[in-house]
C-alpha cells in the first residue's frame, strides 16, 4: 500500500511571479518572506543583502549606521536576477519597491505592525531610542504603504496586519490574497486615530 503524497498548494495557472515583501523594520518582513518563498518555491531576494554581499552601496550613513544604497545598481542586479529566473521571485526590503519595475510585479505586500507592539520589537533588537522613534513614526505615517502605492499602484498593493500573529496566520492571509479567496485590499489599519484616541499620539510623534 503506498503512502499518500502530502498535498501540495496549487495556485491559478499563470507565469513567473514578482511578489515584494515591504514594511518597516520590525514588522517582520524576513520572517515572511522566507516562510512565503519556501512555500511557493520561489527564489529569495533580500534587497538589504544584496546591497552589503554585492557591494552595491555609496558609503555608509553613520547617524544611521547603515550602508547607503547605490539604487541605479540595486535596480540593476535585480533585473539581472529577475532575467535569469524563470520561476516566483520574492523580493523583501523596506525599499525594495524602489528597485523593481512596477510592471514586472504581482503583488506588493505591506505588513503592518501596531505601534506598541513595534517599539517592543524594536527595543528587544537593540535600537536606539532615536532609530525607534524614526521607525515608529514611519509605521504611523503610512510611509512604506504611500511608496509601495506611489510606485505599483493600489491595485497592486496589499496590506497586511501582522500585529499578534504568528507566522502561519500571516502566511494564511497572503494565500488567500495569491488563490483569489480574498481582495488585495489597502487601508485596513489607522494607527494615527488608534493612538490619538488612546492619548497617545503624541507619545509616539513628539518630535515629528
Amino acid at each position: 500500500m503506498k503512502t499518500p503524497r502530502p498535498k501540495q498548494r496549487r495556485f491559478k495557472a499563470e507565469k513567473r511571479r514578482v511578489l515584494i515583501v515591504t514594511g518597516t523594520p520590525g514588522a517582520g518582513k524576513s520572517t515572511v518572506s522566507k516562510e512565503l518563498a519556501s512555500k511557493i518555491g520561489a527564489r529569495l531576494v533580500s534587497v538589504g543583502r544584496l546591497v552589503e554581499t554585492e557591494g552595491l552601496h555609496i558609503g555608509r550613513d553613520r547617524k544611521r549606521n547603515s550602508l547607503i544604497a547605490d539604487m541605479e545598481k540595486v535596480s540593476e542586479k535585480i533585473k539581472e536576477i529577475l532575467a535569469e529566473s524563470s520561476g516566483d521571485v520574492v523580493i523583501e526590503g523596506h525599499y525594495a519597491v524602489d528597485v523593481v519595475v512596477p510592471e514586472k510585479v504581482k503583488f506588493v505586500f505591506v505588513l503592518r505592525r501596531d505601534p506598541v507592539e513595534l517599539r517592543k520589537v524594536l527595543t528587544e533588537r537593540g535600537y536606539r531610542e532615536e532609530k525607534i522613534r524614526e521607525n515608529l513614526a514611519a509605521e504611523i505615517l503610512d510611509v512604506c504603504l504611500y511608496d509601495a502605492v506611489n510606485r505599483c499602484g493600489r491595485d497592486k498593493v496589499c496590506e497586511v496586519d501582522v500585529t499578534g500573529k504568528k507566522v502561519d496566520d500571516v502566511m494564511k492571509e497572503i494565500f488567500q490574497i495569491l488563490d483569489g479567496k480574498k481582495p488585495c485590499s489597502i487601508g485596513i489599519v489607522d494607527w494615527l486615530s488608534r493612538l490619538e484616541s488612546a492619548g497617545k499620539l503624541d507619545e509616539y510623534l513628539a518630535e515629528f
